[in-house]
């Protein structure tokens, strides 16, 4: 959920796509005349960034058509407002201070996949780890901030 959550950005959205993950995971587990997948983890996070960025590229397309004038409205309700902006800026702050206490390398896995937008698989060829310990150094990136987040909250 989280990780498909991070590429739609809606949790509401993510989980449709993870449902949908979930029933092609398994269609394709009947189709193989017995034979294991090799990686079910990869290959299950690999069906869920496909239909996340699938469901991303259909959503903006959508939304790239001609503005209708009670859309403009709608785009006006949903601009932050100065105090909203200044909340997000110091949860950022936070939020940035918490990657910078963070080992270098976790950090590198966390920016790679989250910011720059590469795959696990690239974050664990350039760091020389495997997939699944870059899946588990940017979820610890992600936990360490959210910990962070509540603190400052409190």
């Amino acid at each position: 959920m989280n990780y498909a959550s991070g590429i739609i950005g809606n949790r509401t959205h993510a989980e449709d796509v993870v449902q949908e993950a979930y029933i092609r995971f398994s269609a394709a587990g009947d189709g193989r005349q017995g034979k294991p997948i090799g990686h079910p983890v990869s290959y299950l996070y690999r069906i869920v960034r496909n239909l996340a960025l699938d469901w991303t590229r259909r959503s903006s397309r959508e939304m790239s058509g001609p503005v209708e004038a009670g859309e403009i409205a709608a785009v006006t309700a949903a601009t932050p407002s100065a105090e909203e902006v200044l909340l997000y800026r110091d949860e950022l702050r936070v939020v940035a201070e918490a990657l910078a206490e963070l080992p270098e390398r976790t950090r590198l896995a966390f920016n790679m996949v989250r910011l720059e937008g590469r795959t696990l698989q690239e974050a664990a060829d350039r760091l020389g780890v495997s997939v699944v310990r870059a899946h588990q150094l940017v979820k610890e990136a992600v936990l360490h901030g959210a910990r962070r987040l509540d603190e400052h909250q409190d």
